[in-house]
């Protein structure tokens, strides 16, 4: 229930207890018709502004009916003096003091009971109303503290995850991938290596490439992108978004997509570094060769056959950090990849990767 729909009806029950103490004292006391009109008329106007005006303009309209109901019939009723009450500590002003006065003023003229304590009660509920008001904004201001202080510790915490994660990308899979390429090295240029240590070799790559792959599946828990959504709910990159890759390519260049062979069911480690090759070959022609035709071949069959050709010049590095990225990419996931000039001109990328039954 909201305050206003509560401050309300607390002030009709008070009006309402105020009116039949005011008949009460009016039949006990076998008054007059017009002390009884004057003390139930009061009796109401003290306590029912308490639901119905503004705060501050309320507690003015009580302490002016109350001040009223003394000063005329030396009387105050217990609803009007407990609306006035809940109206200082509602406002929680402290110009509300200034409506002691009258009451100080009574108790002073005319001492009794009655006057005493309203000129002791007024000014305190004045003063609790503004001390309930400090500490209510006290509360206030400490749940925001709190929650900027856990604002802080989260972005820490996300600062450092991603940190740790840029660590393992830049330094754990770097290593991972060259005992990867090392042990398949090995295996191939080996001299005489007997069969079991052939096998031994293919196992440790294979290892190798299982353990860069789920690697990279616990960076995508630690580092989270930029509108906090964790990295792990967004799903890499499939070949099937290769359009959208060279729609963007077209920008600036004339791209085509070429598939042959019946497309099959990909391991997602392959899958993502046949992406990844062809974003990095097509950065380096736009870098290298801007404005020159790029075609974009997949050709599957026994393994899978990725073709990035040009008529551009051509990088001017042949051994650059991009095409050794791809070559590491290519190896990693069990492949082999080279570049270098075409044979009808411009540049050739090319990668062989493993194609494995699903």
């Amino acid at each position: 229930m909201r305050d206003g729909e509560c401050t309300m009806r607390a002030a009709f029950l008070l009006g309402g207890a105020a009116f039949g103490e005011a008949l009460v004292r009016v039949l006990v006391a076998d008054a007059d018709l017009m002390f009884g009109l004057t003390l139930c008329l009061l009796a109401v106007a003290g306590t029912v502004p308490l639901g119905l005006v503004r705060p501050l303009a309320a507690v003015v309209l009580l302490a002016a009916f109350g001040f009223l109901s003394l000063a005329l019939l030396h009387v105050l009723t217990v609803g009007a003096a407990a609306a006035l009450v809940m109206g200082l500590v509602r406002v929680a002003s402290v110009w509300t003091q200034a409506l002691a006065l009258p009451f100080v003023v009574i108790a002073l003229v005319r001492p009794t009971v009655v006057t005493v304590l309203l000129a002791a009660i007024v000014p305190a509920a004045g003063w609790a109303g503004v001390a309930l008001a400090a500490r209510k904004e006290a509360l206030l201001h400490r749940a925001a503290r709190k929650a900027v202080a856990n604002t802080l510790v989260e972005h820490t915490a996300r600062g450092e995850r991603a940190r740790i994660a840029r660590e393992l990308h830049d330094v754990v899979a770097h290593h991972i991938s060259m005992i990867a390429v090392q042990a398949e090295t090995a295996r191939l240029t080996t001299p005489e290596l007997p069969p079991l240590g052939a096998q031994r070799f293919a196992e440790i790559g294979d290892r190798a490439r299982a353990g860069l792959t789920e690697m990279r599946r616990l960076l995508g828990v630690l580092r989270d992108d930029e509108d906090g959504t964790a990295a792990e709910l967004r799903p890499a990159p499939q070949l099937n978004q290769l359009v959208d890759l060279l729609d963007d390519a077209r920008q600036s260049a004339n791209a085509r997509l070429i598939v042959s062979g019946a497309p099959v069911p990909l391991d997602p480690g392959v899958e993502l570094a046949a992406y990844r090759i062809v974003q990095e070959a097509l950065t380096n022609a736009r870098r290298h060769a801007p404005g020159a035709a790029v075609d974009v071949e997949l050709r599957y069959g026994a393994r899978l056959t990725v073709r990035i050709r040009d008529n551009g010049p051509g990088p001017a590095n042949a051994a650059g950090h991009g095409l050794t990225g791809m070559r590491e990419r290519a190896a990693a996931a069990g492949g082999t990849l080279r570049a270098g000039p075409a044979a009808v001109g411009g540049f050739l990328v090319e990668a062989v990767l493993p194609v494995e039954d699903q």
